[in-house]
């Protein structure tokens, strides 16, 4: 499809002073689209340049227009020598590719340098043509919109989920070629992030292709992330779900963000017709993600396809049964790709790992794995690919006519279960468990056997019934490794992951059973590499569920029960255990109703068992020992003490505080158990480093550094918003990272007004979502008002735009997506000190990414940035030589929200509505 980009470029402000003779500046403009470059005039002797130029035009195929930003660039006119460049602006054009879009990017953008940040602001207007396409061969997948946000989004309907769509495209990084081996910062940083601007752009424009081809025209749940691998090369990865979208007109948005109308649920659409396979236990789980069509047996024996889906909530009915958490990791040599003797690539790498995700779902008696997400970590030549997500089984009644077997004789399917209930339900068969689980009947329907204990990825489903409220747990550990190169080093790494992963797994069982509950929502496992430790980080929401038993309490066992000193501090660390149980209760509100089997009307063998004492102390250690620490077989969970880091181990957990009073926290968006929000929300992100010395490189050292490090960005956060309360602190994400050797970086998001500033011991970065509670009745739904408010700037007004890690603003509509908003920066400087340090440098840096986000939100006429992520924030520094670079990369979907209020309005009245009342 043809088309015509157009753009003015009409004044700037607040330019740096170039010419240090008149303390002024000579400014011009260079637009640049692909191969073709205009110039403005040169506005002499000003700060505040007036170009109002002329429209340039740029006759374009629309692939251009996906795979390439608009590249402006501000200079200083020198007349004797060369040209100084003052920054940049790219402006990604895909946003006027919608038919629904803007129709025109108009505003003030900041003028960025990778060297000293933002240098002033120019004003640009950009238009799109587009003529009718008459080539159905073309490359251009223009039209399929993207959405970062895990759920459907707010303002449409699923008429069809098509299923799972990933895509990766490699190149060179110019950091790394070897005429930059003598670099110059200024254009090394450039040229890579332009390099990474085409690539993403070409990157989404291949998976649009795909989801096109399977009939769908959106990708929600869309994750785009970034491999660095030095020499290697620089890897952009993406995955999603396909799905079919409609527009809801305005007024009849669904209240939650998975309603959906209730006379039509959204159908599969499997890309061949589902087809009747014979029983078979070896059905075959082949998948081809280059093509999307990846068959899987549903327990019926029927080919169900798309086993993966990026989406974390779901319409209510979507989800039938979860088993629980499915993850993979590999650890892989990157130098194996230059190898001609290995045929191994990056998408053999995936594939791979995909494959044994669908193994252990289909293990779980699932046929589809839900939450699901991919990430790497790289050091050096080392790459470990992640990848998890939460086995389920989705209701054949979404699918497509046909695809039910009808004659099907298992009760799950013909009748299903309450819908508070329904999904905690085993998927698997209770004679040939995957693993070993203590079963009961549900505690809600008592018709299906529940686990004692359920993980998930996902956020919890609305129809799910809670027991008082949730919080925030998080699991730390790190571990060291001896230096190595090559195998022997991948070797170290693999050997040390599985015991890395069931010691978080362990430590978030003893922390759930501490606060007496029973699931885990949200999960998220980082596991970082560096040179000589690896860092896992785990974090999750934990909650009661009230179909679920009780969980039993905690129980210490010691190794030499006839020493008395020992057994008295057995008994001294178990009385701490079953206060802080005790004090947990009452502080999350859990007090289930005790089920008897007068209240059930019929006996359950289960609860006898359950109703039992735990264990006495005069017990045999040889029935001790046949307790299953795993998972919980017994009614006590029972921890062995058998060395000091047993100890040391159980104090660390005990001394894991709670939130001071008026606050929650968790890293779901919903808080769970908490319904009354007001619509203050505010969002911020803080960074921290920390630099290790050698005297407290050992485990114990290292795992007590880490865990005060987390405790105290938290600790930061609560002091922080101490006028706020009550208030809650959601879908906080941690990031954490080794980019250097003796270095620990940490990233959490949240939400708040102000940028906060926190000293840079530990590099820490958050991004959580704050919201602070309503103390009487919960929002209703009413009448729309504008949320844009506007704010004096140099003399002129600019919107404010709101961003928040949640995929909605509490109190308002989403009346429009406007595009995605995905931003790589490179931030460098030779002024380190100056500039305040790593934590100056860092927290400045991360305050021109907000602003420059803002402001381009602001040119579509967005005045909110939802699902907002810092999924990159790569430090490297050397303070002996004053020098630090940073790498951020975000990413969010731009909106247009309105407030609701108490009175009914009319859609066009919602649709025009431009006052300006301010925010909360």
């Amino acid at each position: 499809m043809p088309g015509k980009l157009k753009a003015k470029i009409v004044a700037g402000r607040h330019l740096p002073v170039m010419d240090r003779a008149s303390d002024l500046t000579d400014a011009f403009v260079e637009v640049k689209f692909g191969n073709t470059t205009f110039k403005t005039d040169v506005y002499p002797k000003s700060l505040n340049p007036q170009w109002n130029s002329e429209w340039f035009k740029f006759e374009v195929d629309d692939e251009h227009l996906q795979d390439e930003p608009l590249q402006i660039t501000v200079l200083d006119h020198d007349t004797y020598s060369a040209n100084d460049a003052i920054g940049k602006v790219y402006i990604d054009i895909d946003p006027l590719l919608y038919s629904e879009a803007a129709s025109v990017i108009s505003g003030w953008f900041p003028i960025y340098d990778t060297i000293h940040g933002i240098r002033g602001e120019i004003n640009v207007l950009v238009k799109v043509e587009l003529f009718n396409d008459l080539n159905r061969f073309r490359q251009s997948s223009c039209g399929v919109k993207f959405f970062c946000t895990t759920s459907i989004p707010r303002c449409y309907r699923a008429a069809m989920v098509h299923g799972f769509v990933e895509e990766l495209v490699v190149n060179e990084d110019p950091e790394y070629q070897w005429i930059d081996r003598i670099r110059t910062p200024r254009a090394s940083n450039e040229a890579r992030q332009r390099l990474i601007s085409l690539m993403s752009g070409e990157l989404q424009r291949k998976i649009g292709l795909k989801v096109q081809e399977m009939g769908g025209n959106a990708v929600v749940g869309y994750l785009q992330c970034f491999d660095l691998e030095g020499e290697s090369g620089l890897v952009v990865r993406a995955i999603g779900t396909a799905c079919t979208l409609d527009k809801l007109s305005s007024g009849s948005a669904p209240s939650t963000a998975t309603a959906l109308p209730p006379s039509s649920p959204p159908p599969f659409s499997p890309s061949k017709p589902c087809s009747r396979q014979s029983s078979s236990s070896d059905t075959d789980l082949s998948l081809t993600p280059k093509t999307g069509k990846n068959t899987w047996p549903h327990p019926q024996s029927i080919s169900i396809e798309f086993p993966f889906f990026t989406l974390t909530s779901f319409p209510s009915g979507f989800l039938l049964h979860v088993g629980g958490v499915v993850s993979a990791r590999s650890v892989k040599l990157l130098d194996r790709i230059h190898n001609p003797d290995e045929p191994e690539t990056r998408d053999a790498w995936w594939e791979e790992i995909r494959q044994e995700i669908k193994s252990h779902a289909k293990a779980l008696g699932c046929h589809a794995v839900v939450g699901y997400s991919e990430s790497t970590s790289i050091c050096e030549e080392v790459c470990i690919l992640s990848a998890s997500g939460t086995a389920a089984i989705l209701n054949p009644r979404f699918m497509r006519e046909g695809c039910l077997d009808v004659g099907s004789s298992d009760h799950r399917f013909e009748d299903p279960s309450p819908p508070s209930c329904g999904f905690c339900h085993i998927p698997y068969d209770e004679l040939n468990m995957p693993f070993p689980a203590q079963l009961t009947y549900c505690y809600h329907c008592r018709r299906q056997k529940v686990p004692d204990v359920l993980f998930t990825t996902i956020d919890l489903p609305s129809e799910a019934a809670v027991t008082g409220k949730g919080c925030l747990i998080q699991a730390r550990l790190c571990r060291l490794k001896k230096k190595a190169q090559g195998e022997v080093n991948a070797t170290a790494i693999s050997n040390l992951l599985p015991f890395m992963e069931y010691e978080l797994h362990t430590q978030l069982m003893n922390k759930l059973k501490l606060r007496s509950m029973n699931a885990l929502f949200g999960l998220h496992i980082q596991i970082s590499v560096g040179e000589n430790m690896l860092l896992g980080l785990a974090s999750a929401t934990g909650v009661y569920l009230a179909a679920l038993p009780p969980p039993g309490g905690i129980q210490i066992a010691g190794k030499t029960p006839g020493d008395l000193s020992n057994e008295h501090h057995i008994l001294t660390i178990q009385k701490k255990i079953n206060d802080t149980i005790a004090r947990n209760k009452e502080l999350y509100q859990i007090n289930p109703t005790e089920l008897t089997e007068e209240v059930l009307g019929s006996p359950i063998p289960e609860l006898r068992q359950r109703s039992r004492l735990l264990r006495s102390h005069s017990e045999s250690s040889d029935e001790v020992s046949e307790l299953d620490l795993s998972h919980g077989k017994k009614d006590a969970f029972v921890l062995e003490i058998d060395d000091t880091d047993a100890v040391e181990d159980i104090h660390s957990f005990l001394t894991d505080l709670p939130p001071p009073t008026g606050f929650y926290s968790c890293n779901t968006e919903i808080m769970p158990g908490i319904y009354n929000w007001t619509s203050g929300i505010q969002m911020f992100t803080s960074v921290r480093v920390f630099r290790l010395s050698h005297a407290n490189l050992t485990n114990q050292g290292l795992n007590k550094i880490f865990t005060d490090l987390c405790e105290n960005l938290l600790k930061s956060f609560y002091f922080k918003l101490r006028s706020m309360i009550p208030c809650c602190l959601c879908h906080l994400n941690f990031t954490v990272a080794v980019p250097e050797e003796e270095l620990i970086q940490v990233l959490p998001q949240h939400e708040t007004e102000e940028q906060l500033q926190f000293p840079l011991e530990l590099c820490a970065d958050a991004q959580p979502s704050f919201s602070s509670l309503e103390r009487s009745s919960p929002l209703t739904e009413g009448r729309s008002r504008s949320l844009r408010s506007t704010r004096s700037f140099g003399g002129s007004s600019v919107t404010v735009v709101k961003m928040t890690p949640l995929s909605f603003l509490p109190g308002t509509r989403i009346i429009k997506y406007l595009g995605i908003i995905n931003m790589f920066f490179i931030r460098e400087t030779t002024s380190l000190r100056e500039e305040g340090g790593v934590s100056g440098f860092l927290h400045s840096f991360i305050a021109e990414v907000f602003a420059m986000v803002r402001a381009h939100v602001a040119a579509l006429g967005g005045n909110a940035v939802v699902s907002y992520s810092m999924k990159e924030c790569m430090l490297m520094e050397n303070p002996n030589k004053n020098q630090a670079q940073c790498l951020i990369n975000v990413s969010g979907d731009a909106v247009i929200c309105v407030r609701e209020t108490e009175q009914e309005t009319t859609a066009s009245t919602t649709t025009a509505a431009t006052g300006s009342d301010g925010t909360t």
